[in-house]
């Protein structure tokens, strides 16, 4: 279930601007659905914004946010929550609300950069040493090795994770019978399926489980910022390159009367303090500038996107909609 949580203003923002229009001193807000594991960049980006609108406009504006697994998070928006923005781990979620009439078709070109904000990588999270010496996607297909992963039925990053372990081998020269079976060889070593990338770091890191964590690079990174808890990881290639997309809820952003603030919004996470908020948390940056800001400080590996699987339309009928290749596999592999 959804959970809500406003972000307080600062004590400025609550004082009226001389001369403004009663309408422009009345406090607005929207609500931004989001991933789980982008609550610390958001933390930092949403004050920004706040203060920026209210320079700009005069008018004083409130993000309230709520937080988790990307497909969980798809359906309570489908369900009734209304979002104005939904910033979710995948473009495939955001068709999903589209089908459901809340978003209109043509979304991503409203934004720069086909609406995509972030840019992330799956990595292993491996014990002290990596006594099971795991440095490559091939290495997770061992009996000995016992892998934590998300269910791709709630979490964005599972479903990345699982279009990793397929992309190694179909985009190494492998067929997909090939790749069928090495997918249903390594869901065969996952005891459990947290629901979110969060929880499933929580499984690895705090619970102590498992023997390797396929999760987000910038879940690596934050932690090792944070100083939360040091694992050590490492980053397989090739990789798919996690696009984390960003949208405005029309049916609800006309319903409010918020179109306006929501749109600034998602502008907003193309500036370079956004972008750079993005990147101190673990983010790619996806801007030009915020490339050139964050030079030196990501590896660079080679990537596949979504597109080699025909576009996350596809991916969502034939891979993860009911009876297709995720259900398959996961039968296969219990």
């Amino acid at each position: 279930m959804a959970v809500i949580a406003g972000l307080p203003l600062a004590v400025s923002a609550s004082i009226p601007l001389l001369g403004a229009p009663a309408q422009a001193q009345q406090k607005k807000e929207i609500l931004l659905v989001s991933y789980a594991v982008t609550k610390a960049a958001y933390d930092r980006i949403i004050p920004l914004f706040e203060a920026d609108y209210r320079k700009r406009t005069g008018q004083a504006v409130t993000v309230k946010t709520s937080y988790g697994g990307s497909g969980s998070q798809t359906r309570a928006v489908v369900d009734g929550l209304e979002a104005d923005v939904v910033g979710l781990a995948l473009s495939g979620d955001i068709l999903k609300i589209e089908e459901a009439g809340l978003i209109k078709p043509g979304w991503e070109k409203e934004n720069p950069n086909n609406s995509i904000i972030t840019n992330s990588l799956v990595v292993f999270f491996t014990r002290a040493g990596n006594p099971k010496k795991i440095n490559s996607w091939k290495d997770l297909d061992n009996k000995n090795v016992d892998v934590v992963t998300a269910n791709p039925k709630t979490s964005g990053g599972a479903r990345w994770n699982f279009l990793g372990l397929w992309g190694s081998v179909t985009q190494t020269g492998g067929t997909e019978t090939q790749a069928r079976n090495f997918v249903t060889t390594v869901y065969r070593n996952v005891d459990v399926l947290p629901k979110d990338a969060r929880e499933a770091t929580d499984t690895f890191v705090k619970r102590r489980k498992g023997d390797v964590l396929l999760n987000y690079e910038n879940e690596a990174i934050l932690a090792r910022k944070t100083g939360e808890w040091t694992v050590p990881y490492k980053i397989p290639s090739p990789n798919i390159l996690i696009e984390g997309p960003i949208a405005v809820v029309d049916r609800n952003v006309d319903k409010k009367g918020t179109r306006r603030i929501a749109e600034a919004f998602t502008r907003f996470l193309y500036t370079p303090a956004a972008q750079k908020a993005f990147t101190d948390n673990g983010f790619r940056p996806v801007t030009a500038e915020g490339k050139a800001a964050a030079k030196g400080k990501f590896q660079p590996v080679q990537t596949y996107t979504a597109g080699s699987f025909g576009g996350w339309k596809s991916i969502n009928s034939k891979i993860f909609g009911k009876g297709g290749l995720w259900d398959s596999i996961f039968a296969r592999s219990r």
